[in-house]
């Protein structure tokens, strides 16, 4: 069992918890993600790892109230305890493998879009933390339900704003902000880009017109966030590939975001699931992630 540290809302729908987790704050990078489950009877929820304390052994998770499981998870309070926090798992962020005087020498951009801002935030703290300064383009619908602004603003070079409705910041999406920059004469080596999936498609179209590279977090359907269920198969520069083992970062210019789209949707009902069994066949999944199962 998992003590709950802390638990607050951030905006009505997505709420914020510490939960103590000595083994997974010792190893946890940025970029890595958790599954949480609320009691015996819960299903597993993969959530992004939002930060973390080495020192008091705990890390922040946040989520969005989509359904009955994640609902069950904002009811828990401050002292009580989720049944399994498991990580971390998937890979943890390139920029954690790239020696240090080599990513000061770059531009950086990072690209946040509702809940997305969760996992930006750990990136461009860790960044900040050696010394290296990034910008951030934080994007949401609107004002009311934008988050983890005045804590982005504290590790940011500089934090850009954008809402859907234009009640804050610029109106328009973070694209807008980012062909702004661009038509100002600002430019970057490289754009992480993290949040709704058809929101990274299209910043990604932008991207490549402005041929800047991508990367992307892509948070399909996981399920047991070892390869073996395929519910986080995609279709990356042409190859099979699975969001939980293989990622959850990926070259934004080669995946392909319809098919993932699409498939996404049809996993969501029992039919959808046997006739995605049915066409991938032998690639429907990738074995435990660490000996490479039957994977293609």
């Amino acid at each position: 069992m998992y003590q709950i540290l802390n638990a607050k809302w951030l905006n009505e729908n997505i709420f914020l918890m510490d939960i103590e987790a000595k083994r997974v704050a010792d190893r946890c990078q940025p970029g890595q993600f958790v599954i949480v489950r609320v009691d015996r009877d819960g299903e597993r929820i993969p959530l992004t790892i939002c930060d973390y304390d080495r020192e008091k052994g705990s890390v922040t998770i946040v989520a969005q109230v989509v359904g009955a499981e994640t609902y069950r998870l904002s009811k828990l309070k401050a002292g009580e305890y989720v049944q399994d926090f498991v990580g971390p798992l998937g890979k943890a962020s390139e920029f954690v493998e790239t020696p240090i005087e080599e990513l000061k020498q770059k531009r950086i951009l990072f690209i946040a879009g509702g809940v997305g801002a969760a996992p930006v935030y750990p990136q461009v703290k860790w960044l900040k933390e050696r010394g290296v300064a990034s910008d951030v383009i934080l994007g949401a619908r609107s004002k009311e339900i934008l988050i983890l602004e005045e804590e982005l603003k504290a590790v940011a070079q500089n934090l850009y704003i954008s809402t859907d409705d234009g009640s804050y910041g610029t109106k328009g999406t973070a694209s807008v902000v980012l062909q702004n920059l661009y038509d100002a004469g600002q430019t970057y080596d490289v754009c992480v880009v993290i949040g709704p999936m058809i929101m990274m498609k299209y910043t990604c179209l932008l991207t490549k017109k402005l041929e800047l590279p991508t990367v992307v977090s892509m948070n399909p359907i996981m399920v047991d966030g070892t390869g073996m269920c395929g519910a986080c198969r995609l279709t990356v520069g042409g190859e099979v590939k699975f969001a939980c083992v293989d990622g959850p970062e990926f070259d934004g210019h080669l995946v392909n975001f319809d098919e993932a789209m699409k498939r996404q949707t049809l996993y969501k009902t029992e039919e959808g699931r046997a006739f995605l069994r049915a066409k991938e066949g032998d690639t429907h999944h990738g074995g435990c992630g660490q000996c490479g199962g039957d994977r293609a």
